[in-house]
């Protein structure tokens, strides 16, 4: 499954390492985020809980950038 979130950050730079850590969360098969349009695009692994995922996601972001957001 493949889902689309409204993310804020503020320099492509963070974005660029937010999208490396989101990659390497358990039940993610691939993350990329574009600066331009702030968006993130997230391919869940089947059976992922997506809700659970994108939380360790956004955690392992506000590592990178505290004040970022990701909408889910």
């Amino acid at each position: 499954m493949i889902q689309t979130y409204k993310i804020e950050v503020d320099c492509a730079n963070c974005a660029a390492k937010m999208e490396q850590a989101a990659a390497k969360i358990a039940g993610i098969r691939s993350a990329s985020i574009s600066f331009m349009t702030l968006k993130m695009t997230v391919e869940f692994e089947d059976g992922a809980d997506t809700g659970k995922v994108m939380k360790d996601v956004l955690k392992a972001c506000r590592k990178i950038e505290r004040d970022c957001e990701i909408y889910f």
